[in-house]
């Protein structure tokens, strides 16, 4: 009789365990499903590596070494002792079961005890990381701790329960069962039968909080274990921030860009679901570090709150889902909920910089700068909303194909006294590159350098290039960025008509966000060219020995990497390669560089905005530039020159330090 109550006891809980976990599931399956269809390319070789690397390879998390070891430990560690827990429950129906390995079993034994151990270390530090060293970035309440108190407690009854089982059933202690023969000597005065009580003891405390656990995983932001894989693998394979096309031509459609929750892709829901809450994405975002509102995670949080409050109110007729699958919203209300105002402020979305930092630090690689950019649209081009300055910035590039409104007949302006060298395409028809100057470096006194500085030394380099002189139009980076896709799509396909008009090849330009723009997002709209920024090409023709520094600049330089032309283009060490090149330069690092490189500000339209909160991005960028004292901060471009440019002089140092681009101290070495 008492073994079938027991069969009946463990039947009851693992059901249950498993209608909990399959109503969740599906309740968040229904809930991503209210989305617009994401039309996924297909290309599972790609998929798979890109699964392996990330999921099992945990690439993203081992860019910070002490948290991604301790997950990595974690990690396996947690798969590693599945197949001794499954040994132990049978344990608790046929006694003394063990796997059928042989001799080799005892080393699996080993394997299992360090493995909890080494577990046990990893939650000791993760206890550590969050409620002692206390990182910023991580939360410190109970939702927060009760993972760590769940691995905790089954890696525990895992050691206590195997050594009970030793006292109970007479096994001797062994080198092959370390810890739990360790535990077992401590409590080696009780008697078979206490054993035994102890041992079930301990093997229902661990099939509860093994199936407490699973319950609820998909319930918490631990829900991140079943969706982040999905989400991994289901990744848009396009260049990295490379932004959705919308369809003009169809006059079914009302409204532009993402006014409600249900109105993203599926993909993009599916990341609110994935999310970690590890705050890497917060900790890495310019915006949040100088004290914007915007918070990367908890814009992702709160519209994932939302989601499944909204969902669950629009799904709770279906009667298969019970209450616990839904948000704690009432249903009425989660329904006019707004968006964009209630949900998400559109002081959070004009924060953003669009530098896909947050991007690059999430482990499960959720698209943050996608979504923003989607409500961007919906205030521009839905409801008219949008910052006064950015109206103007508007208005002046449909009239003068220009952000300051200047008339577009001085564009070419900036080639004065050297027209010999920089001939227009009407004044040649034999050029290879196109050089595309853009307007930061055609208007802004000094921005202007740049171009001539590049232009100097392509003709040094016997490159042939023409430019489009008053013809050339805004790229319609910056409307793009800021949601305004109607005018980035008509700027577009002017741009593209002319470079057919003149039978344009190759493209170089100086501005990374023309850079990406052309490359990465101009092909979806017809543009057939290679596209090169300046610093590729500049490399390019000194390897092949057409650009040679020879000039000693005696200077101390660190190098500030463009977020469009690093984390969008992946372009970090061709500018370091030619900074090195030059003789008696001293390179040295900023403590944030690479891919983890803090952005200047200036991205995502931010370049015509204003910041009304916080400290300016460009002043702490600045200040971190200063920590290694150069004597020249080096960018690569035009908008991250005047950003640091403002920087220093801000800081009132212009005396001691300058801000260039990598073509003006190239120029120096070279002619």
């Amino acid at each position: 009789m008492s073994s079938l109550l027991f069969y009946i006891a463990f039947l009851a809980v693992a059901g249950y365990a498993v209608y909990v976990i399959g109503s969740v599931l599906q309740a968040r399956y229904a809930f991503i499903k209210l989305g617009r269809p994401a039309h996924v390319k297909v290309d599972y070789k790609l998929r798979i590596h890109e699964f392996i690397t990330h999921v099992f390879g945990q690439k993203k998390l081992l860019k910070d070494k002490k948290s991604g070891i301790m997950h990595v430990v974690i990690f396996y560690g947690f798969i590693i002792v599945q197949f001794g827990a499954i040994e132990l429950i049978i344990k608790g129906f046929s006694q003394g079961w063990i796997i059928p390995l042989g001799e080799a079993h005892k080393y699996f034994s080993l394997m299992q005890e360090i493995t909890v151990a080494a577990v046990l270390l990893a939650i000791g530090y993760a206890l550590y990381r969050r409620f002692i060293e206390k990182l910023k970035r991580l939360k410190r309440n109970f939702k927060a701790a009760i993972v760590v108190i769940f691995i905790c407690s089954l890696m525990l009854s895992v050691l206590f329960s195997l050594a009970f089982e030793q006292l109970w059933l007479g096994h001797e202690r062994s080198v092959f069962t370390p810890f739990s023969s360790l535990l077992a000597m401590a409590f080696s005065g009780i008697g078979e039968t206490a054993a035994k009580s102890l041992f079930y003891s301990f093997w229902w405390m661990h099939l509860i909080i093994l199936l407490s656990f699973t319950i609820y995983v998909p319930q918490s932001k631990h829900a991140h274990l079943i969706f982040a894989p999905i989400n991994i693998f289901f990744k848009k394979l396009d260049s990295p921030g490379k932004l959705s096309l919308i369809d003009f031509e169809d006059e079914s459609v009302t409204e532009y860009g993402v006014g409600s929750v249900e109105q993203f892709r599926q993909d993009q829901l599916l990341d609110y679901y994935s999310c970690v809450e590890c705050g890497r994405c917060t900790d890495v975002c310019p915006a949040t570090s100088t004290g914007k509102t915007l918070s990367p995670m908890m814009m992702i949080m709160n519209m994932r709150d939302h989601l499944t409050d909204k969902g669950a109110a629009i799904t709770s007729k279906t009667a298969w889902m019970p209450s616990f699958a839904f948000g704690g919203a009432d249903g009425n209300n989660a329904i006019e909920k707004k968006l964009i105002g209630e949900v998400v402020t559109e002081e959070e979305l004009w924060a953003c910089t669009t530098c896909r930092n947050c991007e690059d630090a999430c482990p499960v690689n959720n698209e943050h700068v996608d979504m923003i950019v989607d409500m961007r649209r919906f205030l521009v081009m839905t409801e008219g909303s949008m910052p006064n300055e950015l109206a103007r910035t508007f208005q002046n590039i449909e009239r003068q194909g220009n952000p300051w409104g200047l008339n577009r007949n001085e564009r070419i302006k900036w080639r004065e006294g050297m027209e010999n060298l920089v001939p227009t395409v009407h004044e040649t028809d034999d050029f290879d590159y196109l050089f595309f100057v853009g307007s930061m470096s055609s208007y802004d006194i000094r921005s202007i350098k740049i171009a001539q500085a590049t232009a100097q030394l392509l003709h040094h380099a016997g490159v042939k290039f023409a430019i489009l002189g008053n013809e050339e139009k805004n790229s319609g980076d910056t409307a793009r960025r800021t949601g305004n896709e109607f005018l980035f799509q008509q700027l577009a396909a002017q741009n593209i008509e002319l470079f057919q008009k003149y039978n344009v090849k190759k493209i170089v330009t100086c501005d990374p966000h023309t850079f990406n723009t052309f490359k990465n997002e101009y092909p979806d709209l017809g543009l057939q060219a290679e596209v090169y920024h300046h610093t590729q090409l500049l490399h390019q023709l000194m390897n092949e020995g057409k650009l040679i520094p020879t000039k000693s600049v005696n200077e101390r330089i660190t190098y500030h990497d463009s977020c469009y032309l690093g984390r969008y283009n992946g372009v970090f060490e061709q500018p370091r390669e030619l900074l090195r090149a030059i003789p008696d330069v001293e390179l040295v690092e900023m403590e944030r560089s690479g891919s983890n490189a803090m952005c200047c500000g200036a991205g995502g339209g931010m370049m015509w905005m204003e910041e009304k909160e916080g400290t300016r991005i460009n002043i702490k960028r600045t200040e971190q530039a200063m920590a290694v004292s150069p004597t020249i901060i080096i960018s690569a471009c035009p908008y991250c020159l005047t950003m640091l440019s403002d920087g220093i002089k801000s800081k009132e140092i212009e005396e001691s330090v300058m801000a260039q681009d990598i073509a003006e101290i190239m120029l120096k070495s070279v002619i």
